[in-house]
């Protein structure tokens, strides 16, 4: 099974989605059996990492994202974590299969951008999980957020859709 599917998905609130498969660990999973709301969280950044690509400079090369918005980022940029939203909708319990995560963009403003995910149970197909995370780009050397370039804001269009909380 291919870890992100190479052909994004159109849904009927008319938002694009990118579908990707994160493996659940056995140590992911809390005494009552499912997937722990902290590793919830580990989830959600392979998730993004899957769809977006692993920021430039880190980690040995490996497999081209359909979406390469963190890999080509300019030299000294980071994408940082502004904030998380998650909300439990179900258990997702631990299966030795995938979860699969749709990933799709619901804002994008000057100097941020909000990625949303839906988590479903791979057998049942349960969403179990919703969830959102603001992004922002940042220049290391001055220690300033940069503003979305309009390169990046092009990148993300195709895959604006509804934000999951309001």
């Amino acid at each position: 099974m291919d870890i992100a599917e190479k052909v994004p998905e159109a849904h009927d609130d008319g938002g694009t989605r990118l579908t990707v498969h994160v493996p659940m660990r056995w140590g992911d999973m809390d005494a009552y059996g499912h997937i722990n709301n902290v590793e919830v969280l580990r989830i959600l950044e392979e998730a993004r990492v899957h769809a977006f690509g692993p920021p430039a400079g880190t980690g040995l090369p490996g497999v081209d994202v359909e979406r390469p918005i963190f890999t080509d980022l300019p030299a000294g940029t980071q994408s940082l974590v502004v904030e998380h939203r998650v909300k439990y909708l179900s258990p997702l319990n631990y299966r030795n299969i995938p979860a699969r995560i749709e990933v799709w963009v619901s804002a994008v403003k000057g100097a941020s951008f909000t990625v949303a995910y839906a988590i479903f149970d791979p057998v049942a197909g349960t969403r179990c999980v919703i969830a959102e995370t603001v992004l922002a780009f940042f220049n290391e050397v001055s220690g300033t957020l940069l503003r979305v370039a309009p390169e990046k804001k092009a990148q993300l269009a195709p895959l604006l859709g509804p934000a999951n909380f309001r």
